[in-house]
């Protein structure tokens, strides 16, 4: 790391008020922008679609548990993949500590991969997540909410992903939908892909504030250059590529 400036505490405060100034725009500038994504038009889900559960079927309607709004982590777990997506385990890792203050404020959440649930249970339980995780491998809705795509799709060389045609090669990518139900209604509000979603990754979060940032330098310039899936931290160096086997 460089050398970094050094100056009396009363030049840093002069500094520090400065910089406080344009956070609390940004803040003001982020809660904006929050009214706006709440104000775009719904679509309704027409379709209906059935997942696999632990506990047997499930509809879309099922995955509310009663409550009137749903976050959908869409987790890059392929059919025989055998383990989740290195960056997606990351991300679900955040899921446990809110996930109790989401329930108790008429939210529910869900993680849904195209694996088998067979396969999903496994790679759960040995990650030790306590989440609701389902399958969409006997239906559309990965394909329909722009996640995975199809041998034809990417033999072509493009997919439609995060709302533009974007080069192909893998077929399961990341995202988060957001759902509303009133009554047998359901809507979907929301979909983000790519780092849309990333302001939910408290760890990034805590690492803008340190010196070093995020202090990704490695060859991808991103999490790959050192996340790890938690419980690989303390094994000798392996497969760190963005999917399973």
């Amino acid at each position: 790391m460089a050398p970094h400036k050094v100056v009396s505490r009363e030049e840093w405060l002069d500094e520090r008020v400065k910089l406080l100034a344009e956070e609390k725009e940004f803040t003001r500038e982020r809660d904006r922008l929050s009214a706006k994504r709440r104000a775009l038009p719904w679509v309704r889900v027409e379709k209906e679609y059935v997942f696999d559960a632990p506990e047997g079927k499930r509809t879309l309607a099922d995955l509310f548990a009663g409550r009137s709004q749903l976050v959908v982590d869409h987790f890059m777990l392929g059919p025989g993949w055998g383990e989740g997506c290195i960056g997606c385990s990351f991300g679900a890792d955040h899921i446990e500590g809110s996930r109790v203050h989401l329930e108790h404020h008429d939210v529910s959440g869900v993680v849904v991969s195209r694996a088998p649930i067979a396969e999903i249970l496994a790679y759960k339980n040995r990650m030790g997540w306590n989440f609701n995780w389902v399958s969409s491998y006997g239906n559309d809705f990965n394909y329909d909410y722009n996640v995975s795509f199809t041998k034809d799709e990417l033999a072509n060389g493009e997919v439609y992903y995060n709302y533009r045609m974007a080069e192909g090669g893998i077929e399961e990518l990341a995202g988060l939908s957001v759902f509303f139900r009133d009554g047998s209604d359901i809507f979907h509000t929301y979909s983000s892909y790519a780092r849309g979603a990333e302001e939910l990754l408290t760890t990034y979060m805590v690492l803008d504030l340190t010196p070093k940032g995020r202090n990704e330098t490695g060859p991808h310039h991103n999490l790959m250059d050192w996340v790890k899936r938690h419980d690989e931290y303390d094994k000798a160096p392996g497969n760190t590529s963005c999917c399973g086997g």
